[in-house]
C-alpha cells in the first residue's frame, strides 16, 4: 500500500458511514414526521367526528322539541276547543235559565194583575 492509503481509504469509510447515518436519520425523520402527519389526521378526523355527533344530537333534541311542541299545541287547542265549548254550553244554559225566569215573571205578573182585576 502507498503511503496514506489506508488513512485515505479508512477516512473514506467514514465519510460513507456518515452519509449512510445521515440518509437514515433524513429516512428515520422522514418517517416519523409521516406518523406524526398521519396521528394529525386522525385527529381532526376525531374531532370532526364528535363536531358532527354534537350538531346531529342538537338537531335531534331540536326535532323532538318541536314534536313535543306540535303535540303540546295540539292537546292545547283540544283543551281550548273543550273549554270554549263548555263556555258556549254555560252561556246557552245561562241564557235559556234567563228566559225561563222571564217566563215566570211574566205568569207572576199576569196571575197578580188576574187577582186585581178579581177584587177590584
Amino acid at each position: 500500500m502507498r503511503k496514506g492509503e489506508k488513512k485515505r481509504r479508512k477516512e473514506k469509510r467514514r465519510e460513507e458511514e456518515r452519509k449512510g447515518e445521515k440518509k437514515r436519520r433524513g429516512e428515520d425523520e422522514r418517517r416519523e414526521e409521516k406518523r406524526r402527519e398521519e396521528k394529525r389526521r386522525e385527529e381532526e378526523r376525531r374531532e370532526e367526528k364528535r363536531r358532527e355527533e354534537k350538531r346531529r344530537g342538537k338537531e335531534r333534541r331540536r326535532e323532538e322539541k318541536r314534536r313535543e311542541e306540535k303535540r303540546r299545541g295540539k292537546e292545547r287547542r283540544g283543551e281550548d276547543e273543550r273549554r270554549e265549548e263548555k263556555r258556549r254550553e254555560e252561556k246557552r244554559r245561562g241564557k235559556e235559565r234567563r228566559r225561563e225566569e222571564e217566563k215566570m215573571r211574566e205568569r207572576r205578573e199576569e196571575k197578580r194583575r188576574e187577582e186585581e182585576k178579581r177584587r177590584g
